[in-house]
Order: structure tokens, then C-alpha cells, then sequence
């Protein structure tokens, strides 16, 4: 049975990171539509995504909920496995993460997009 879920590409290693629960605020400079997002997917690239069509191959490494967002604060750092701080970003809060054990092959884009994930 196929089931559709929102998912979020982010450039390796941070995406092991975030299943590993070592990395529990994702910082981006914008907000998705639909704040509390439930069933996230995290797929890892090797890449930043620059240009709005911009797409690659990744793997689904975990299963997350976005509790919140909030301007991202200095002291924050730690939580965020950031080396710096800038002001002017985001920073979702990253709960109930279930890490994906089996490697999963699926499409990394830009911003919040779709992925169909067949359950067997």
C-alpha cells in the first residue's frame, strides 16, 4: 500500500543527524505554509538546492513531527549543530523522530514537497 507524505531534503550529514535525535532544530530562512506538520519526512542529499528546480537523488533517512517554529535564537547553536548564528532565520522544532533503518531511495527538491512511500 502506497501512502503520500510531506517531505524536507537536507544536505548530509545533517539528515543522519536529525534520526540519530543529535539534531532536534532545523534552521531555514522561511516558514512552510502549515506550521505543525506531522510525518515529515527527512530525505539526506549531498547537495544545497538553490534554484527553485532544482532536484537530486536522496534517501529517507527518518520520520519527524515539526512541533513549532520560532526566530532562531543565538543560543540555540548546540541544538541546531550550527557553527554560527545569524539572525533573520527560522528555527522548527523537531519531535517524535523515527528513524527509516532501510535504505529508501527518493527524490530531494526545494522547500516542503510530496513523496510516495510504498508500505509492504
Amino acid at each position: 500500500m502506497k501512502k503520500i507524505y510531506p517531505a524536507l531534503s537536507i544536505v548530509a550529514p545533517m539528515g543522519r543527524q536529525i534520526s540519530q535525535g543529535n539534531k532536534t532544530l532545523e534552521i531555514r530562512s522561511w516558514r512552510p505554509e502549515q506550521w505543525l506538520l506531522k510525518d515529515l519526512i527527512i530525505v539526506e542529499n549531498k547537495h544545497y538546492l538553490t534554484h527553485e528546480d532544482d532536484e537530486e537523488l536522496g534517501y529517507a533517512v527518518a520520520m519527524v513531527d515539526v512541533e513549532s517554529i520560532h526566530s532562531w535564537r543565538e543560543d540555540e547553536l548546540d541544538s541546531a549543530m550550527a557553527s554560527y548564528w545569524e539572525e533573520g532565520y527560522w528555527a522548527w522544532v523537531l519531535t517524535n523522530v523515527r528513524p527509516i533503518h532501510i535504505s529508501m531511495p527518493v527524490i530531494a527538491k526545494r522547500k516542503i514537497y510530496f513523496i510516495e512511500i510504498d508500505h509492504a
